[in-house]
């Protein structure tokens, strides 16, 4: 499987259209903005999404991808567009999002956002995680896919100097994706994404899994 090979993969028809276009409809009629590059916690905005994340049709296409016991850590939903363009310079995604803090080695780096507690895990976590992003848009170079540098999560967690080298170095692969399709990576794989040169909308739901033992009391999310 190339997912655990190079640490990304590219699954076309990940998600039905019945299935996207539900989600679509459910966001058009929220009161969400998606003039912001980021809407956290949408499982819990979004009934549409929570439906989704536990329907039989997303547990079959992501089956061959996640932990056994594998339980929602975070989902983002993500729109690059004309109102709302960024660049996303390389970095790896290292922190996690969970109910209360707590002291255990190997945990760091505590911070707040949206109220909820997101910390640096230890990285045998990383290294079990996946994410999920889910194309609900056809997602080409134009606007703003997702670069990433093959390989690059088994070089563990890298800090600046250590990142500059790594893409100064090692080539990139353009993850263009299309409508329905899903991108499977670690989330600790070194990515990047440019601004769109030609915005429309490009919608993604970003959903991470692990199936890390908590300490008691503590829930992701």
């Amino acid at each position: 499987m190339q997912f655990l090979n190079h640490g990304f993969e590219l699954v076309d028809n990940f998600i039905s259209e019945e299935w996207q276009q539900q989600i679509l409809n459910d966001i058009e009629m929220s009161e969400l903005s998606t003039d912001v590059s980021g809407i956290r916690h949408v499982d819990a905005k979004l009934k549409s999404v929570k439906a989704y994340l536990c329907s039989a049709d997303f547990l079959q296409a992501a089956s061959g991808f996640l932990p056994k016991r594998a339980q929602l850590v975070r989902a983002i939903l993500f729109n690059k567009s004309a109102e709302s363009n960024w660049f996303v310079t390389w970095h790896q995604d290292k922190t996690v999002a969970v109910s209360a803090k707590f002291n255990e080695e190997g945990w760091g780096a505590w911070s707040c956002k949206e109220g909820v507690h997101h910390v640096q895990p230890p990285l045998a976590l990383l290294n079990e995680m996946v994410t999920v992003r889910i194309h609900l848009d056809p997602t080409p170079k134009e606007n703003g896919c997702l670069k990433v540098i093959p390989n690059s999560h088994k070089l563990g967690i890298l800090n600046p100097s250590q990142i500059a080298a790594v893409i100064s170095s090692e080539n990139h692969f353009l993850c263009e994706a299309a409508k329905y399709s899903a991108l499977i990576m670690r989330p600790h794989l070194l990515h990047a994404s440019s601004k769109s040169v030609l915005p429309t909308d490009r919608r993604i739901l970003h959903v991470e899994f692990s199936n890390w033992q908590l300490p008691d009391d503590v829930e992701w999310g």
